[in-house]
């Protein structure tokens, strides 16, 4: 890991995290002929939901592994679990994700296993630990405001979903809050120039965060107390 993925302490920023996860699963999609190559049939995978579990975040020089593995659908979610370890195969940290498969073009959203061929989604698997839909509650402690720049977008234009974890570890990182555990909905698309309000709320065993764009939702986020 290089300096520019670490905090001040040395560890491993969430967003760089994240990136490793997202990396490993587009080249791990492309190598089985359901990632990149989609593109050309206007279909895309959109991230729902993450659940990341980082127990011992590694430190700056450390040499890291980086597994995936497909994990099966339930109806709409086609789902992903992360792992990274030491190099003596200690886990450090897990995560699962949850993804729809989109039309760009007419917007509508596929059963994966349907659109697909059954051996990469077989339908009678589908994993335990799903990534939860988060529904907002508590106190509201501290509100902030920003306008997208243009260092926070992906090849498509929109918000990277990293960028997102970047928004929210700063911000809890900013109130004291450890977010070595998060989960994440992604609502709906951000692009550039949208003023984003950030809302951080605290109940009796978790604080959340909730995103806007013009009083509307576009994304979720929690940590346990």
């Amino acid at each position: 890991m290089g300096s520019f993925q670490v905090h001040p302490d040395g560890k491993l920023r969430m967003n760089s995290l994240a990136d490793f996860f997202q990396e490993v699963a587009w080249g791990h999609a492309d190598s089985a002929d359901f990632g990149r190559n989609l593109l050309e049939e206007n279909l895309s995978w959109i991230l729902s939901r993450f659940d990341i579990k980082a127990a011992n975040l590694p430190t700056w020089g450390e040499s890291i592994k980086v597994f995936t593995a497909g994990r099966g659908v339930d109806k709409l979610f086609a789902f992903r679990e992360f792992l990274i370890t030491d190099l003596q195969g200690k886990p450090l940290a897990r995560a699962m994700s949850s993804w729809v498969l989109l039309n760009t073009v007419s917007k509508k959203i596929h059963r994966p296993d349907q659109v697909l061929p059954t051996a990469l989604f077989d339908p009678q698997l589908k994993p335990d630990w799903q990534p939860d839909r988060i529904r907002v509650s508590g106190k509201l402690l501290f509100e902030e405001e920003f306008k997208v720049r243009f260092s926070d977008l992906d090849l498509n234009n929109h918000v990277n979903n990293t960028t997102y974890i970047r928004w929210v570890e700063d911000l809890f990182k900013d109130h004291q809050i450890d977010s070595g555990q998060l989960l994440i909905n992604y609502l709906a698309e951000c692009v550039l120039g949208d003023q984003v309000k950030l809302e951080l709320y605290k109940s009796e065993d978790k604080f959340q965060i909730q995103g806007k764009v013009l009083n509307k939702s576009v994304f979720l986020a929690e940590t346990g107390t």
